[in-house]
């Protein structure tokens, strides 16, 4: 069998078996490269000269491909932190909660309560996208706000499951069609970084319209998750409910200073990613700058705050930088294009057959690491020989590998977008990962996005 596929397959079974997927990733990849024949360690000559690289080696050269986007990464992670203490976020659930006389009347359910529930999943999603590129804080935004709202959930009778399906529409589609924040990182720096290294061009290409299709079909998934939980559901109003509640309320209202402090550091973040390319790491890090230059993050204070967000993105980086080694062990082996010819051989030239086999590997890859940045560096290397093989275009090549990497992230148990949310709805023990998070985001995501990408590859 081929050593490519048998790596990925062991990557995959030691995943879903709950492994850590960093160890998943090393140990695939080492199984994969002894396989293909390639020495543990580096051969020399009798003169010391290397006449053959060891598995060791290729993963090794391969991390330093992921070391730029992790500390991007952590990066973020610091400007996220620098945000929450900046008392922001917790003070935007404050308002919400007082404004809707949280704590007050928690069995009452006022007159206008459709426009209200309509209001507060408007603005979550709102939040959900600005926490991807504006405010780029990922999912450290869901804690804060969810737990003091759950009582007016339950006020409202909101279905949780809608909920979990509104937040992770802003963490996933946004990312994959938006070329700014974490979105840059996915689209620029992994995906069209990693397709211009497996030998196709991508100079003058708009990855957003590539990607366009695809981001249709998550806005789809979204309308029947709408549709779907509509119905009011009950739920019991716990002893943390009313306790997270008050506390929002008791929130002091927002800081002008403090807030207009935010307000510029986030601007400064956005700005700089728009005038120059491949800012990421330097508009995080100057926004962390400004709140440290205008007192917001005391100076006996900045070593704690960036601690802790770069603790937040540490688990995320590592699991990039793994991908990377695992890429480059799996170009070494030089079987990737046997595998490419035989699939071609497989498909005879069925576009249509290719394209859907290529979503569905990358589905199973991503729900298995529970990372679509991670999966993007090891289906590459073997699907952009295989589209040009099969006649694609350069966008359709983008939209099938951007979508591939994308699928499953949504609907996978060990996922940001699917913790994340779990993490706030469940304070209460009220809304079960599996079956409130999971699998409602596979379903409502999933199946429309792996539609739209194939159409995409059709259409481009």
């Amino acid at each position: 069998m081929n050593a490519v596929v048998i790596a990925v397959v062991i990557m995959l079974a030691l995943s879903v078996a709950r492994v850590h997927v960093v160890l998943s990733l090393v140990v695939g990849a080492f199984v994969g490269g002894l396989v293909a024949g390639l020495p543990l360690a580096n051969v020399s000559n009798a003169a010391g000269e290397v006449v053959t690289k060891g598995v060791m080696t290729h993963f090794q050269d391969g991390l330093a491909g992921g070391a730029k986007i992790a500390l991007s990464y952590a990066m973020l992670g610091a400007f996220a932190m620098a945000i929450t203490h900046s008392g922001l976020p917790q003070q935007l659930a404050g308002v919400v909660v007082r404004k809707l006389d949280g704590g007050k009347q928690p069995d009452h359910i006022s007159a206008a309560a459709g426009s209200v529930k309509w209001l507060i999943l408007l603005a979550i999603l709102v939040m959900g996208i600005l926490s991807q590129n504006v405010v780029p804080i990922h999912i450290a935004f869901i804690p804060m706000i969810i737990p003091p709202l759950l009582l007016v959930f339950n006020r409202l009778q909101v279905d949780r499951r809608l909920v979990a399906c509104v937040i992770t529409f802003g963490l996933v589609t946004t990312y994959m069609f938006l070329p700014y924040g974490f979105g840059a990182i996915f689209l620029n720096k992994i995906l069209l970084a990693n397709i211009e290294s497996s030998g196709l061009s991508v100079q003058g290409i708009n990855v957003m319209h590539a990607m366009a299709i695809p981001a249709l079909g998550m806005l789809c998934g979204l309308i029947l998750a709408f549709f779907h939980y509509r119905k009011p559901r009950v739920y019991e109003n716990k002893q943390v409910d009313i306790e997270s509640n008050e506390a929002a309320a008791r929130q002091p209202k927002a800081s002008g200073y403090r807030s207009l402090v935010a307000a510029l550091a986030i601007l400064v973040c956005f700005a700089i990613q728009l005038i120059y390319d491949d800012a990421l790491l330097l508009g995080a890090m100057v926004g962390f700058a400004v709140f440290m230059a205008l007192g917001v993050v005391r100076r006996d204070e900045a070593n704690d705050v960036f601690g802790a967000g770069i603790k937040m993105m540490a688990m995320i980086g590592f699991i990039m930088i793994a991908a990377q080694g695992f890429a480059a062990v799996m170009k070494a082996t030089g079987e990737i294009q046997p595998l490419v010819d035989a699939s071609a051989a497989m498909f005879s030239g069925n576009k249509a057959m290719a394209a859907l086999a290529m979503l569905m590997v990358g589905l199973l890859i991503t729900m298995g690491i529970g990372s679509s940045f991670s999966t993007l560096p090891i289906i590459t290397a073997i699907y952009v020989p295989l589209c040009l093989s099969l006649g694609f275009s350069p966008l359709a090549t983008i939209a099938i590998i951007g979508t591939a990497g994308a699928l499953g992230d949504a609907g996978s148990p060990a996922s940001d977008s699917t913790l994340g949310p779990t993490m706030g709805l469940n304070a209460d023990g009220q809304h079960d990962h599996m079956r409130d998070s999971v699998i409602p985001t596979f379903l409502h995501y999933n199946l429309p996005l792996m539609a739209a990408g194939w159409a995409a590859a059709m259409v481009l």
